[in-house]
């Protein structure tokens, strides 16, 4: 744990006073390459050029606690461009082939910009989204530029091109006046020319004309064409958006992604090309009949690989760290605060309904976030609610929280929240089996690249006590007890592990999950205990389906807390057995399916949206096993290993689930419906 905790709070420092922003060598760089970008293309030997542009641009979802798992693909559309400049600096784009993918229903129209390229890096006033996004904002690079940024020569560095690699100075800009619509980033210069080879940035708050824009990232990559003309290459942006009355983990992004070859120059271009508006479509026909290479779906996997995407996460903390505690979210400081549905309200058989509103606040840079949360269970009229504070630098997060909740046992979800509220309150089917909690904690996460995090968690002091049934459904009382839930007492327990993420929207292979062991202790006897899990998931593409494997275990030694019981059996684990009809002081447990995409007939729901014309097939089998009981729990271990095989079919664009299983042992047939899991976390 010693160890654990050294390796946790490791954390680089550094120090962009020492880098010399407003030094003369910084601002002589970017003056020549003021001069060098203005030249672009005033080289009367380029008359004109044609190109080709490739790229995607995706809609996508992103949901659950901290925003940290990847999002999801809602709509990918396809393009294909033709690219055509003359001088003395017109330009025409012509889209001919379009194509998309819908996973799920929606009726986005993107901006025109947003489906073609930018030129000469963008204008020296800087407009996107048609200026509803962005408009009118000095490019660093630019005379008027010079006069509204200060630099700062950071290192050089190697650049590889296509068939080539380049030593760049990278100079990092930012704003004199953070109050006006600036960017923040970075430029690399070629050393031999001071001719501009890439740049990455994001936006300062005042940019940002649509409130419900979080952020606007920028990265775009110029190549020498010819052995002389520097020109468009790669060029990526990511829009995200969010709510702006409520903190809710749940945002939209567009993300577009351009990369542009196949070059002529000095054709003699038609001037007739140029007439009209900057970006068009050819005729549906047209666009239509165009030869793609490969299926969407192939172009979509090799796109959306995290190696071929920019990685704009680390483009932001860049940027948030040359902004220097500056606001760089167009978000709200002070917000209501929502984690998910069931947070706000809900309803369980300890409870009843509760309510559970709360407020956020964070710093400009958004490294320091306080929230307050306060509820009430109607049935109980039990008072809950929390305060936490969580300080960011670079990489390392540390948290301070105290908390009277009503938590749940086990390890593994079994269903959403909401789904959960609608079963207890309609069908008198609960499934929870809950404690409360008091307690205060401390504790430490440190980001392992983009994927991989450590953390500690430091119980301090928690009061754990039991939870009567005091509600009743709609048609009577529950049937299902709330007894043999919780060791009652005072507790301070120490908590370490790892957990990786999914990678990216368009992952083939994909390993995600968490392991954590912990070690507590009860005041009232000095009872100590040690604890262990692991719940990992793996995903491979098997043909043209889809094989999803999960794996869970955990042992503990004596004097583990009831609270703290594995349990499996039923929903979520295995389907057909009792409801946590197994628990005891060790478990394992092990699921896999193959999905399947199946055609069905599609039903239509309006312009923008239909029931899907695929659904999913997941033929599954789980097996688990619980050994050595845990006196005074209300369920104890098995003879041997319970397996249940089922059926699962997703619908409504993979939306909403429903499973059959079988449970071998019981003989008995279990069903379940619920949305997708990948919703869980907001509901």
């Amino acid at each position: 744990m010693i160890l654990l905790a050294c390796a946790v709070s490791a954390a680089g420092v550094s120090n962009l006073d020492g880098q010399g922003f407003g030094a003369p060598e910084a601002a002589a760089l970017i003056d020549r390459a003021v001069e060098r970008r203005a030249l672009a293309f005033a080289d009367t030997a380029l008359r004109d050029w044609s190109a080709r542009a490739h790229g995607f641009v995706f809609f996508l979802g992103q949901l659950g606690e901290g925003l940290a798992e990847p999002p999801q693909l809602i709509k990918a559309d396809q393009l294909e461009l033709e690219v055509y400049w003359r001088l003395p600096n017109q330009s025409k784009q012509r889209i001919i082939g379009w194509r998309d993918r819908r996973d799920l229903p929606t009726d986005i129209n993107y901006h025109r910009d947003h489906l073609g390229i930018v030129m000469n890096n963008f204008p020296d006033m800087i407009r996107l989204g048609d200026g509803d996004e962005v408009r009118d904002v000095p490019h660093p690079v630019s005379a008027a530029g010079m006069e509204e940024y200060e630099f700062a020569l950071v290192d050089s560095l190697t650049i590889r091109l296509p068939g080539r690699e380049l030593r760049v100075h990278e100079v990092r800009f930012r704003p004199r006046d953070f109050r006006a619509p600036r960017i923040v980033g970075s430029a690399f210069l070629e050393i031999g020319t001071g001719d501009l080879v890439r740049m990455n940035f994001s936006f300062t708050r005042a940019s940002y004309r649509d409130d419900q824009l979080e952020d606007i990232t920028v990265a775009v990559e110029n190549s020498l064409w010819n052995g002389r003309w520097w020109l468009p290459l790669r060029q990526e942006i990511e829009i995200r958006r969010r709510a702006t009355w409520m903190d809710f983990p749940a945002r939209g992004i567009i993300r577009g992604r351009f990369e542009i070859d196949g070059y002529r120059f000095n054709t003699g271009l038609d001037p007739r090309i140029f007439a009209g508006p900057e970006i068009v479509a050819a005729p549906r026909a047209a666009r239509d009949s165009f030869q793609w290479n490969e299926t969407i779906d192939v172009a979509i996997r090799d796109v959306g690989r995290p190696a071929n995407l920019q990685d704009f996460d680390a483009v932001r903390a860049e940027a948030v760290e040359v902004a220097m505690g500056h606001a760089l979210t167009g978000l709200r400081q002070t917000q209501l605060a929502g984690g998910a549905v069931s947070e706000l309200v809900h309803v369980n058989r300890v409870e009843g309904l509760a309510f559970s509103p709360g407020l956020t606040r964070r710093s400009a840079d958004e490294a320091r976030e306080l929230e307050l949360r306060a509820g009430i269970a109607t049935a109980a009229w039990l008072p809950t609610g929390s305060l936490s504070a969580s300080v960011r630098r670079g990489r390392t997060t540390w948290h301070l929280r105290a908390e009277r909740a009503v938590r749940d046992i086990g390890d593994l979800e079994v269903i959403s929240g909401a789904a959960n509220s609608i079963s207890a309150q309609e069908f008198g089917q609960d499934f929870g089996d809950y404690y409360l909690s008091n307690a205060v904690m401390l504790g430490e996460s440190r980001a392992l690249g983009s994927r991989s995090q450590l953390f500690l968690d430091l119980v301090l002091w928690e009061w754990v006590d039991t939870l009567a049934v005091k509600a009743s459904w709609a048609g009577g009382a529950y049937d299902r007890a709330n007894t043999g839930v919780a060791s009652r007492g005072r507790w301070s327990v120490m908590r370490a592990g790892w957990r990786r993420r999914s990678s990216s929207f368009a992952a083939g292979r994909e390993l995600s999950g968490r392991l954590e062991a912990e070690f507590g202790g009860r005041h009232e006897d000095g009872a100590t205990y040690l604890r262990a899990f692991g719940e990992l998931r793996w995903q491979a593409p098997v043909s043209s389906a889809r094989l999803v494997t999960r794996v869970a275990g955990g042992s503990s030694t004596r004097n583990l807390p009831l609270h703290r019981s594995f349990v499996l059996g039923g929903r979520g684990t295995l389907l057909g057995e009792s409801f946590r009809g197994r628990g005891g002081r060790h478990m394992a447990w092990l699921s896999a399916e193959l999905q399947l995409g199946v055609p069905v007939p599609e039903l239509r729901l309006g312009s923008f949206a239909g029931t899907g014309s695929r659904a999913t097939l997941a033929p599954n089998i789980a097996m688990g096993w619980v050994g050595t009981a845990n006196p005074g729990f209300f369920s104890g271990p098995g003879t041997g290993v319970d397996v249940s095989a089922g059926l699962g079919l997703a619908v409504f664009h993979n939306l909403i689930r429903l499973d059959f299983g079988y449970g071998m042992g019981a003989r008995r047939l279990g069903f379940s419906v619920d949305v997708a899991r990948e919703f869980w976390e907001i509901l």
